[in-house]
This record gives structure tokens, C-alpha cells and sequence, in this order.
């Protein structure tokens, strides 16, 4: 049965009647400037609702999916009607935020999304009203404020709700309490990733598998050396940094302090694991797929511009997936690892990955063979099942969503050339083939509620089209952006704006849109 108030909606629709949309700009830190009950509510006697959902990290869940809940409380007959609410924040969030449901924050039960500036100032929003419930800064902020040492990691809240992970740009990872925004400064927190912070990013949304915080570091624009692309695996009740992978000298499990003492490559850095995904958990095993930037490859102790399978806990590399033109790429800065590993459901027998890359190509590759074989990490070059070209041949800096539908499995991928779906044929070799595709631009897709959102940073705007044949079905105004991509939750769409070249901006704008009285 739907809720009361999806079920209203729709009864107001049968008779004719609409929802206009309405705007509310709030201060930062401040309170709606209007009243946000819809009309379907006031007829009702009641506020609309929606069905209840946690966003708990980018992309969804720990695989980076991309594919959220089923039920979102918004259909395509909802977007018509959509109200928007403008949350001025302080800094730029060029990430994506993360949300609860029903958490205690201050003293009272709301539905709060998270966020975190380039500068590392983290916030808790309240969903319904946009008003900023608390902050995070941290206490060294003023020595790179301004600066072009920046974060652009999506946080990721803990399983049991109390807690919030979230990155600054001083190399630390922090433990925040959902209720307050306190920070953690018992055992190992907060727990530093990197030595070399003003070379060493921490770019990649952050991730969590079992007891571990995930974290992946690259480079900054124009690879600047030297610096070095590692996972980094925390202990999240201790802050322990308990593994370190290196994507260069892989053989030392441990900071490289300072980086410059694993001198594999002085042209492009170090092997940076830079994609908006971070590192990807495989469902079950809890392996871990990443994909590497720029840097030497030797298949022993240098991964460069590689797909790598590390053993869960990021302990041990496994398996190695690197092209056939890997030094091309590494000559040329068309990174590989611009884009992490998209999980594809097990399809008859099949484990598969889709990787795209600065090369303008998806490749589809069989877990079970990354390279051709069954063998461990190696020197082997090449072994993917299928090539076909990205959206308009575009280089691909987003992730991708997966989603089964009636039998059929969709890759929907989106860069600055276009948008498009994918869809799985597994007969003698499995290869993907175009289902449709247009010439907008977009960051990383998510599909919710049967509908999938496509924030078109280019020209400021979210569309929201039918996943299956691709019809645009809403253009919502937004304002232009860069690495940010929305979460559609409890009745509600979220996406931060702004971004590079104007990381360092002091103010920046959050686009809610949601039901009416929500």
C-alpha cells in the first residue's frame, strides 16, 4: 500500500488539481524563509510522506551501484510538482552528499544529509528545513585555506548510525558523531592517511567493508611529483591504520614517508588511485577493485593505469587487469583509473566489471580472468572480453550505475560528451551494446524509485529521464557544478553545485527538491 501522503498526491492528480513549485533560499545556518506544506497536504489535514531511507555513501552502497531505493516516495507523475529549496552553504561540497533518516541530531529525530567542502568543513543539514544543525572544521584550516590543497571525498556514515567518516586536507580521516559533529580523539582518531598531504590528495569518496574505513590517495592537477596512490584500510572502532597498499613499490605495506623514497616514476607522480568511486567492495568476498592513474608498470611491484583485485582488507594484490597500450596511456596523461571498476550482478557464471578511462572506451572485464587467465597479478597485458566507445567517445571521470530490469542488466555511464545505457549480452563472449544515447552531459548517474538522475554539470541543471528507453522526462534548474552527483531519498532530491575552478569559493549553493510538504 502506498503512504498517506503518495496516495493523496495522487487522488489530487486524478481530480485535476496541481502543486505549484515553490523556492525558499536559506541562509547559511538558517531556517526556511517559507512555508513548504503543500497543497495536497493541506487538503489531507496532514504533511505529505514519503517512505523512510538512509544514503549511507557514495553511489549507495559499498559496490557503488549507483542504484538506490526502490521506492523513493517520488514517480515520474511527482516531478511536475516538485518544490525546490536552496541551501546556501560555507565552501564548495564538490562531492555528493550522504543522508539519515530518523537521526537524533540536537536533541531531535529529522532526516539529516552530510556534506563536505573542499576545505574540509564538515555539515549536517537538516533535510526539511535546510538549516545547517552543525560543523565540523578543522583546527588547522587556516594553513591551506585559500589554497589549491583541497578534498573532494563524499563522506560515508557507520552501519550503526552513530558515526560519520569524513576527510580533510591535511591527510586525516575524522570520526564524527552523527548527533553533534564531535569528533573522536580516542585509540588512533583521527587516523592520518598520508604524510605528504599538499601532494598526496584524498580526492575518492570514502568507503567501508566490515570493520574497515576505506580510503584511496592521488595527485593533484597536472600529477605534480612526487606523490604515491595507495589504499589505505582503518580499523574503524581503534583509528589503527591497519593496511597500506601501494599502487608503486607494492611490496612496502606501510606510509612511504616521504613519498619520494619509492622513486619508480618522476614524470606523472605515483600510480594515483584518483576516481570519484574510490575503492569498490566486491559483495560477499569483500575484495576490493580500484583503478590506477599515470605511472610505470612492471606487473611485480609497479601498477600503473591497471585495474588491480586486492584480497579484502586490502592486505594482499590478488589479480591484475592492465591494457595492451598501458605505456601509451602513461606517456600520453589518458589515465586509466579516471574511473573506478562498475560491478555487474553475477550473470551465468560470469563476474563481471565495466572500466572506463581517458581512452573513451568501456571495457568489459571478467574477474575470474582479469588478465586472460586465471593466474595472480602478473606481467600479462590485456584480456578484457569487449571494448565499446563511451558516450560520445567522451573520457570517462564518473561512475558508472548498474541495474538489473526485467531480466536485463544496464550500465548507465555519463561524461561531457553525453549519456548513455548499456545493456549486458552474454552468449559465446559476453559485450555490451548501446540501448540508447544523447549528447548531454552528465556526472556520475544514480537511478532511484525507477527514475535516473543525470546532474548535467555543464549547463547547471538535473535531468531525470525513463531508464529503460531514455526519455527525458524533467530538466530541473540547478547552477553549474563539477564532481557532484544526487541522492534520491525519503521523498527528496539532493545535489551540491559548484566546484573546479572555483573549489576555494567561500559560499556555494545545495539544491534540494522535494515533495510538497517535505
Amino acid at each position: 500500500m502506498a503512504p498517506a501522503g503518495v496516495s493523496m498526491r495522487k487522488a489530487l492528480r486524478a481530480l485535476g488539481l496541481t502543486v505549484a513549485a515553490a523556492a525558499t533560499v536559506v541562509a547559511c545556518g538558517g531556517h526556511a524563509a517559507g512555508a513548504t506544506t503543500s497543497v495536497a497536504a493541506a487538503a489531507a489535514g496532514e504533511a505529505a510522506t514519503a517512505p523512510p531511507g538512509d544514503w549511507l555513501g557514495f553511489d549507495y552502497d559499498a559496490q557503488r551501484s549507483g542504484v538506490g531505493p526502490a521506492d523513493t516516495g517520488i514517480d515520474a507523475g511527482d516531478l511536475g510538482s516538485l518544490q525546490t529549496r536552496v541551501v546556501q552553504i560555507p565552501g564548495v561540497a564538490d562531492s555528493s552528499p550522504v543522508e539519515l533518516h530518523g537521526a537524533v541530531v540536537r536533541g531531535r529525530v529529522r532526516d539529516v544529509f552530510f556534506i563536505t567542502t573542499t576545505y574540509g568543513k564538515t555539515l549536517a543539514i537538516d533535510a526539511r528545513s535546510g538549516a545547517i544543525l552543525w560543523q565540523y572544521v578543522p583546527r588547522d584550516i587556516g594553513s591551506y585555506l585559500g589554497s589549491p590543497q583541497i578534498t573532494t571525498a563524499t563522506p560515508v556514515i557507520d552501519p550503526d548510525r552513530a558515526y560519520l567518516y569524513a576527510a580533510s586536507p591535511d591527510g586525516l580521516i575524522h570520526k564524527l558523531a552523527i548527533a553533534d559533529g564531535a569528533q573522536v580523539r580516542s585509540g588512533h582518531w583521527p587516523a592520518r592517511i598520508t604524510f605528504d598531504p599538499a601532494r598526496e590528495k584524498i580526492g575518492t569518496a570514502l568507503n567501508i567493508s566490515g570493520r574497515w574505513v576505506i580510503a584511496t590517495t592521488g595527485g593533484y592537477d597536472g600529477d605534480a611529483p612526487v606523490y604515491e596512490g595507495h589504499v589505505a584500510v582503518i580499523n574503524r572502532l581503534s583509528g589503527r591504520l591497519v593496511h597500506v597498499w601501494n599502487a608503486e613499490c607494492s611490496d612496502r605495506h606501510y606510509l612511504l614517508d616521504p613519498p619520494s623514497s619509492c622513486r619508480a616514476d618522476t614524470t606523472f607522480g605515483g600510480s594515483a588511485i584518483w576516481a570519484r568511486a574510490g575503492a569498490v567492495v566486491e559483495p560477499g568476498s569483500g575484495r576490493l577493485l580500484v583503478a590506477t592513474g599515470n605511472g610505470p608498470f612492471n606487473g611485480s611491484t609497479n601498477w600503473g593505469d591497471s585495474v588491480l583485485e586486492l584480497s579484502s582488507g586490502g592486505g594482499r594484490l590478488l589479480h591484475n587487469w592492465t591494457p595492451t597500450d598501458q605505456a601509451q596511456l602513461n606517456a600520453h596523461d589518458a589515465d586509466l583509473g579516471s574511473s573506478a571498476p562498475a560491478l555487474l550482478p553475477l550473470v551465468h557464471g560470469y563476474r563481471l566489471a565495466v572500466q572506463g578511462g581517458k581512452d573513451g572506451l568501456l571495457h568489459l572485464l571478467n574477474l575470474r580472468r582479469l588478465n586472460g587467465t586465471r593466474g595472480g597479478a602478473g606481467r600479462r597485458l590485456g584480456g578484457a572480453l569487449a571494448n565499446v566507445p563511451a558516450p560520445g567517445g567522451g573520457q570517462v571521470f564518473t561512475a558508472p550505475a548498474v541495474w538489473s530490469h526485467d531480466g536485463r542488466v544496464y550500465v548507465f555511464v555519463a561524461d561531457n560528451s553525453g549519456t548513455a545505457a548499456y545493456v549486458l549480452h552474454v552468449g559465446r563472449r559476453p559485450r555490451l551494446a548501446i540501448a540508447w544515447q544523447n549528447g548531454s552531459a552528465g556526472t556520475s548517474p544514480v537511478l532511484a524509485g525507477g527514475l535516473l538522475y543525470v546532474y548535467d554539470e555543464q549547463r547547471g541543471r538535473l535531468d531525470v529521464y525513463g531508464p529503460v528507453h531514455g526519455r527525458l522526462l524533467r530538466s530541473l534548474p540547478a547552477a553549474p557544478g563539477h564532481w557532484s552527483s544526487p541522492i534520491v531519498v525519503g521523498g527528496r532530491i539532493i545535489v551540491p553545485t559548484g566546484g573546479s575552478p572555483d573549489d576555494n569559493a567561500a559560499t556555494s549553493q545545495v539544491f534540494i527538491y522535494h515533495l510538497p510538504g517535505l
